[in-house]
């Protein structure tokens, strides 16, 4: 790798030009043997402009997801919701929210070349620690014991490291780290697991790229895997959210045709149900998006507002809202 200088660099760069460098430097001669001003020399910046972005040669691996915990503190200290479990899994997924490839998942993935067992050891434990004493914080303002909290608080604590962990070693550009949080969330909520990990629905699209606007602009679920082939192939995966199955047989569908739709619009083969906040402000921005609306949205005996529409790519929707028990 080249050891010039990076002067001439516009000045809003410096803090990616000295984290690119410390990252060169690390390969090359091993974090232990990498000092402040070698990063500085290669970055071409001062000693003490070093110091402006970071306290440490350590921070610039830590430096985005310590940012992410202040914002996680800071959420957690504010929230007085009455279910303080599901605030703290609300709060905890959202630390991926935005996170991109960064020095830290190099670091993983490049830990022996680096030398930085140790060192990330060391610092990954603080993380965990911190993030614990959050959560286990907010628990207990939430009515849990304290012995209960501490115990759910080092499940997420650890749940968020092993998550970018996984994620940094499966190929932190080639994905996104909000899928592994949620399944790291899953599994420190103690949520069952069954065989399947995951339930994921291929649709054929012709008009492809109609398709991906409206569900993945309009409908909002977020781009998490894209791929291309010879010939033009593509394909991008959504994230909707957790994934349920629902299995009706004959009769079932009948009733449920009568209460949505009243039989105006019978039910397809497979029908896709999307579960939103506010099935009629949803149902205006689909709309206005490109669905066709095939029953108006309305309350059903169970509790829910339901809509039919038909969307992109021939899909038959349901989008419904959860109104919860009554009173």
């Amino acid at each position: 790798m080249s050891t010039e200088s990076r002067a001439g660099r516009p000045r809003s760069s410096s803090r990616e030009t000295l984290a690119e460098a410390a990252c060169e430097l690390f390969l090359e001669r091993g974090f232990e043997a990498t000092s402040v001003v070698d990063i500085a020399q290669r970055a071409g910046v001062s000693r003490s402009s070093f110091f402006n972005y970071f306290g440490s040669k350590s921070d610039i691996l830590w430096s985005g997801l310590d940012a992410r915990i202040a914002t996680l503190e800071a959420r957690l200290r504010d929230d007085e919701t009455t279910d303080a479990a599901a605030s703290v899994r609300a709060a905890v997924v959202a630390v991926a929210s935005g996170f991109t490839p960064d020095p830290l998942a190099l670091a993983i993935v490049n830990t022996g070349a680096m030398g930085l067992e140790l060192e990330l050891e060391r610092e990954a434990a603080l993380r965990r620690a911190r993030i614990a004493s959050l959560v286990a914080d907010r628990l207990v303002r939430g009515g849990r014991d304290r012995l209960a909290a501490d115990i759910a608080g080092a499940a997420w604590g650890g749940a968020v490291l092993a998550a970018i962990e996984a994620w940094a070693h499966d190929g932190a550009g080639r994905t996104s780290l909000d899928r592994f949080l949620e399944r790291a969330a899953s599994l420190a909520a103690g949520e069952p697991a069954g065989a399947v990990r995951q339930l994921r629905l291929v649709v054929q699209a012709p008009a492809f790229e109609e398709a991906l606007a409206f569900y993945r602009d309009v409908v909002g679920m977020p781009q998490a895997e894209a791929y291309e082939a010879d010939g033009g192939a593509r394909v991008v995966i959504l994230d909707a959210g957790r994934a349920t199955l629902e299995l009706a047989n004959l009769a079932q569908v009948a009733f449920i045709d009568g209460v949505e739709t009243g039989g105006d619009a019978p039910s397809e083969r497979l029908r896709v149900g999307l579960e939103v906040a506010d099935t009629a402000g949803a149902v205006d921005r689909l709309v206005a998006g490109g669905a066709v609306i095939e029953a108006s949205a309305r309350e059903t005996p169970w509790r829910s507002v339901n809509a039919r529409l038909r969307g992109p790519a021939d899909l038959q929707l349901t989008i419904f809202q959860e109104l919860g028990p009554e009173g």
